[in-house]
């Protein structure tokens, strides 16, 4: 499987969060859709096949790409998020 970018990822958890929130707090049609896609492009991305495993995979892929850049770069330390 190819590895997201982290910029896409990191946009792809942010469509899917906003999505949620609009829907948790105000359910339409439109509402329902757009949660629906996000979650889809979620796990398309991450390459699951459910909203809770996508976003186990996600957290997982983050850690890998921080771990991997903490290895570049010499940095035991944590990074800010």
């Amino acid at each position: 499987m190819l590895l997201p970018a982290e910029k896409e990822l990191r946009a792809v958890l942010a469509r899917f969060a906003d999505a949620r929130i609009r829907h948790d707090l105000r359910p339409t049609g439109r509402s329902g859709r757009e949660l629906e896609d996000a979650s889809r492009t979620l796990c398309v991305v991450t390459g699951t096949r459910s909203v809770e495993e996508a976003l186990r995979a996600a957290d997982a892929l983050l850690e890998q790409l921080r771990a991997d850049r903490r290895t570049a770069t010499g940095t035991t330390q944590p990074l800010a998020a």
